[in-house]
């Protein structure tokens, strides 16, 4: 058995770096042709694994070899228990972390695995811009207006442009045009947070990817985020991917819904249809949302409309008075 599986893995490896030689060959025949990469297409996984603490008593493997396509021009949440993979796998989107199999695709970019240095990492991040769960860490600038435009000038933007751009950006993030000139390190954690996610847009990218956004906040905090997001998407065709442990968030906010498990996506689908499956939800031991919570319990009583489309309490209840 052991010979056995040692053969199995070396003609693994083997087909690994078969693939990954046309993979280069592929990139570098785009970089020939191209002038530009276009990041605001469908972001495709294919194959991807990551292992932190490789070759040490700590090694754990993140990812192990799964596939995901995420649309563009939508919002995504990636759920799943602490430990799925959820956070890797997002960092694998601006190459902040690079796949070990397998490739990465942004749009018409490609990114194999291991490689050299990404040579279009400057303007790959310009396009998707990574939120991590406390942004307003890494505020540092003496004023706000520095802050927000350190991202686009650091990457190649206009300065003037740049900084020309923040009141707009201020009020885009629902903070007064009249911050631009305050101390950052002056302002609460959620409106610091703002700053932060107003640095992020500030960089004209196509692509918000966010990790635990609304960690932290009381639920009036919570509550202007997810507005703000839904404006992002809606009003300025940005996508956007979140990873949340908060259910009624999602519910709330996404269009498409990616649960991971012990390092692989294990469905993919509306949140109707991921909220309605009660035993996918117990072999995660994820609780649904609220309303769904509610929805299980009236479909345990006799009165089922699990299989019904809704997101506020309204549309709850006009589906409970249809039914009856």
């Amino acid at each position: 058995m052991q010979i056995s599986e040692k053969l199995k893995n070396k003609e693994s490896a083997r087909k690994e770096r078969i693939l990954q030689k046309q993979y280069l060959k592929e990139l570098q025949q785009a970089r020939k042709s191209k002038k530009e990469f276009d990041y605001s297409g469908d972001i495709v996984f294919e194959n991807i694994s990551y292992t932190y603490s490789k070759n040490t008593p700590f090694e754990f493997k993140a990812l192990n070899g799964t596939n995901l396509t995420i649309k563009k021009n939508i919002v995504t949440a990636v759920i799943g228990t602490t430990g799925s993979g959820k956070s890797t796998l997002i960092q694998l989107t601006n190459g902040l972390l690079r796949t070990e199999t397998g490739r990465t695709i942004i749009g018409d970019y490609s990114i194999p695995a291991f490689g050299k240095k990404i040579k279009e990492v400057k303007s790959l991040r310009r396009q998707v811009g990574l939120v991590f769960q406390f942004p307003e860490y890494q505020l540092f600038q003496h004023t706000i207006a520095k802050d927000i435009s350190f991202g686009p000038i650091n990457l190649g933007l206009d300065k003037k442009e740049s900084i020309a751009q923040v009141p707009k950006l201020l009020k885009m993030v629902d903070l007064p045009e009249d911050y631009a000139d305050r101390s950052p390190f002056d302002l609460s954690g959620g409106q610091k947070r703002r700053v932060a996610i107003a640095g992020i847009i500030a960089m004209q990218g196509k692509t918000l990817v966010l990790d635990e956004p609304t960690g932290g906040l009381d639920p009036q905090g919570e509550e202007g985020f997810i507005n703000l997001f839904i404006r992002l998407n809606k009003e300025e065709n940005k996508r956007i991917i979140i990873v949340t442990h908060n259910m009624d968030h999602v519910l709330q906010i996404a269009d498409e819904v990616v649960v991971m498990k012990e390092g692989q996506v294990i469905k993919v689908g509306s949140p109707f249809e991921i909220f309605s499956d009660n035993l996918l939800l117990e072999q995660l031991e994820i609780d649904p949302p609220k309303l769904y919570q509610l929805a299980h319990k009236l479909k345990d009583n006799g009165l089922d409309i699990t299989d019904k489309k809704f997101r506020t309490i309204k549309e709850l209840v006009q589906f409970i008075k249809e039914k009856k």
